[in-house]
């Protein structure tokens, strides 16, 4: 029982320590100077009639607001979330209060009108009221729907009261514009947050030139990516059929003309680069437009324009051709001639264009073909032997590119295809490994590189496997790191071959001996 009551005391303890109970043994009260911004019991013009004076502190330091030492953590919590929300309340209020002073209906003399014949009261959703003084003439002129709730009983004073209002600043801002000759100067250097409020509340009551002084203004200045999200929801919530309203969509939707074209393009983009000059920019664009595609890809949108399949099986042929032809030239090429080191470049230019699209393949699930088409290529590869590692060593990436998306399932091709591809170009990519690891600008990642080639030969037949490892093991106890590392394919193959094969001959012999016992 004492271990019992020794244990809930320690537990009380550390509650009291993490400020969830209180210690009624620490209790300390510090006074605290309170300043109401509004009295409950005032009327709301009065509340609004002069600038909320700022809090009043006392002379003592003991008069600034500290939270007792008696005061649970939740507590502590629960006061700072209460004065979060009364300092967002005041700064609302003051902003209510100083577009009331500056309005021009509570001008006596503003536009040779008497005093105001309608009174208007806001009503927020947590009870925060304004009342104006304003003109039926006015209201009815500017708003189609004051004009049909005062269009009776002329010469009468009316009361009029929207209750429930999500922001009672943007409705009474609303009502000043009302007054406004320039709408236009009025909205110069808003955030388009508040003009999105203004363009809410003026189709709710349907005052059509804010409406339309919203959407020009939408429409003429540029959007950061949150706001244009946020405009197209509310232009597609609010469903206005206005010119202007589409016009200001133009900015974010395409028309049927241009997605006709969406190919042409693409093919455009994708060409550009492909022929760039300055390699720099050429490189950075082939970022640019993979992150974009990605992006799109990864939006899951059905409604998406897309590169076709056609286009970069288009622009796959057309590198292919021009790989040919380079490396044809340079192997018929002397060597003093000063002009190869610009065929070179040339080269290791076009391998890394078939790079760039074969990524993009890969990316969008098109690449299957692609590895038939490579390996089907054995006039690139006779091509490929016979020009130094060093100016070639660009071309084997993209069999190495294709062994890690066949390793890591992002291609799926018949066995044939994926015997053939180690055929034509794997002694290739033995070859070039040493160069491929050591380049000085895109190193390899080695354990990628090795890991696909493993997974892609474990992917054949066991009697394939064994003369590709077989292979591969005299060629690295000659040639060392400047060969892949594929030892795990070699170890799972061997016990695929032998501990495993071994193990299903006991088991045979061991079901053939029960059969034949006597029972």
């Amino acid at each position: 029982m004492a271990a019992e009551n020794a244990l809930k005391s320690r537990e009380v303890s550390a509650m009291i320590k993490q400020g969830f109970i209180s210690d009624q043994t620490l209790s300390f009260s510090p006074s605290r100077s309170i300043s109401k911004l509004y009295s409950p019991t005032s009327s709301p013009s009065k509340a609004l009639s002069s600038p909320p004076p700022p809090p009043q502190l006392a002379g003592s330091t003991q008069s600034l607001t500290r939270p007792s030492q008696s005061q649970t953590l939740y507590e502590m919590m629960s006061d700072e979330q209460h004065r979060d929300s009364k300092l967002a309340d005041r700064k609302v209020h003051e902003k209510v209060h100083k577009l009331l002073q500056n309005a021009p209906f509570r001008n006596p003399n503003w536009g040779g009108l008497v005093s105001g014949d309608v009174r208007l009261t806001v009503v927020a959703k947590d009870g925060f009221r304004v009342t104006m003084d304003v003109h039926k003439s006015v209201l009815a002129a500017k708003s189609r729907f004051f004009a049909d709730k005062l269009r009776k009983d002329r010469g009468v004073s009316h009361c009029v009261e929207i209750s429930d209002c999500d922001d009672v600043e943007v409705y009474v801002e609303t009502v000043v514009l009302m007054y406004c000759e320039d709408l236009k100067r009025r909205f110069m250097g808003e955030e388009v947050s508040r003009v999105l409020g203004l363009l809410k509340v003026s189709a709710a009551i349907m005052y059509d030139e804010g409406i339309g002084s919203c959407l020009e203004y939408l429409k003429a200045v540029p959007w950061s990516e949150e706001e244009e999200g946020k405009v197209i929801s509310q232009l597609n919530e609010l469903q206005l059929h206005d010119d202007l309203a589409s016009e200001v969509l133009l900015r974010v939707s395409s028309e049927p003309s241009t997605s006709a074209r969406a190919d042409e393009i693409f093919m455009r983009l994708l060409t550009g680069v492909l022929q760039a000059k300055d390699d720099r920019a050429r490189r950075e664009m082939k970022t640019l437009i993979s992150r974009l595609l990605r992006e799109d890809a990864s939006s899951g949108s059905n409604n998406r324009l897309d590169v076709s399949k056609e286009t970069l099986y288009h622009l796959c042929h057309r590198c292919l051709s021009s790989l040919v032809l380079c490396l044809s030239e340079a192997t018929g090429m002397d060597d003093s001639r000063r002009d190869r080191g610009v065929l070179m470049a040339e080269i290791a230019r076009e391998a890394d264009n078939m790079q760039w699209i074969v990524d993009i393949l890969v990316d969008k699930k098109m690449g299957d073909e692609f590895v038939k088409l490579w390996a089907d290529q054995k006039e690139l590869a006779v091509l490929h032997s016979k020009i130094p590692t060093m100016y070639r060593h660009e071309i084997s990436r993209i069999t190495a590119q294709l062994c890690i998306a066949i390793g890591s399932r992002q291609l799926l091709v018949p066995k044939e295809t994926r015997f053939s591809l180690l055929s034509t170009w794997l002694e290739a990519l033995y070859e070039d490994f040493g160069w491929m690891r050591r380049a000085s600008f895109r190193s390899i990642d080695k354990k990628l590189v090795e890991e696909g080639i493993s997974q892609t030969i474990l992917t054949l037949p066991l009697q394939q496997q064994q003369g590709i490892l077989l292979n591969w093991f005299d060629r690295f106890l000659n040639k060392g790191d400047d060969c892949p590392n594929i030892q795990k394919a070699f170890e799972v193959w061997w016990r695929r071959a032998f501990i495993k094969h071994v193990s299903e001959q006991e088991n045979t012999q061991l079901q053939i001996t029960v059969c034949d016992y006597p029972s």
